[in-house]
């Protein structure tokens, strides 16, 4: 992903823009550009999971002992799971996405502080943007987050918060996601701060800059292109049509 896509785009930038910073920002934009077509189908899939939470929520309330009673939980299960086949909802359909994406997160975190280029370049409040950025030296040192507070980890750890509350509360009701909805909105932006406070400045600014333009995709798809009005109305239709059977099943 580095030697062969995200090298070759910042030697090219640099070639022709002298600030790292506003580098970086071509640079994230070109990568998110890229795998926008894994990140849209990821937002369909969420769409689609959010269209069908009256029928999920009337399953719920059919088999109201399911998490006790083991025979309620399998008839709950197979209901949920015809409402997913009628629909053409794929529950797993937006971690695939998702997943693919992970090497790009790990391509990004090996670049910034191993980039030499950035040694010494100063971008706003950061003096080297290959070190952390800090503006708040404590003294003393701190378990886990270090002797001081690095902006741009603290920044990034908020924006990560708020899109983690914009997708959360799109997420199931169900008792059994709190712990993920926990993990998402609180965990993950506090786990992140406290891993970024003592890394690269690029790094947090890439994460950074990240955060904005995907909530901004996600803004922009949800408003414009897959509102849950059209994502109903198009299984509706494709509930309707008679399935066929694959040679497999023949």
């Amino acid at each position: 992903m580095n030697r062969w896509i995200v090298i070759p785009v910042f030697d090219l930038l640099s070639r022709f823009i002298g600030s790292y910073g506003l580098i970086i920002l071509l640079l994230t934009i070109f990568i998110k550009l890229l795998i926008f077509p894994l990140t849209y189908k990821s937002m369909i899939s969420s769409a689609k999971m959010r269209a069908i939470r009256p029928e999920i929520a009337a399953i719920q309330a059919k088999y109201p002992k399911a998490q006790t009673d083991q025979n309620e939980m399998m008839k709950s299960q197979q209901a949920t799971m015809e409402l997913y086949k009628k629909c053409g909802v794929s529950p797993m359909g937006g971690c695939l996405p998702m997943l693919i994406q992970f090497p790009v997160l790990i391509a990004m975190f090996r670049f910034f502080p191993a980039c030499i280029d950035l040694r010494q370049q100063k971008f706003l409040w950061a003096d080297d943007l290959s070190a952390y950025d800090s503006i708040w030296n404590f003294g003393v040192n701190v378990p886990l987050l270090g002797d001081h507070l690095s902006l741009f980890a603290l920044l990034m750890a908020v924006t990560m918060f708020v899109y983690s509350k914009m997708t959360s509360s799109q997420m199931s009701d169900d008792p059994n996601m709190a712990g993920m909805k926990f993990m998402s909105v609180w965990l993950m932006p506090i786990m992140m701060f406290f891993i970024c406070n003592n890394l690269s400045a690029a790094l947090s600014y890439y994460y950074l800059l990240s955060n904005i333009i995907t909530m901004g995709q996600t803004w922009y798809v949800r408003k414009f292109v897959v509102t849950e009005d059209k994502v109903r109305a198009e299984m509706v239709a494709n509930a309707n049509k008679p399935k066929q059977k694959s040679k497999w099943q023949q």
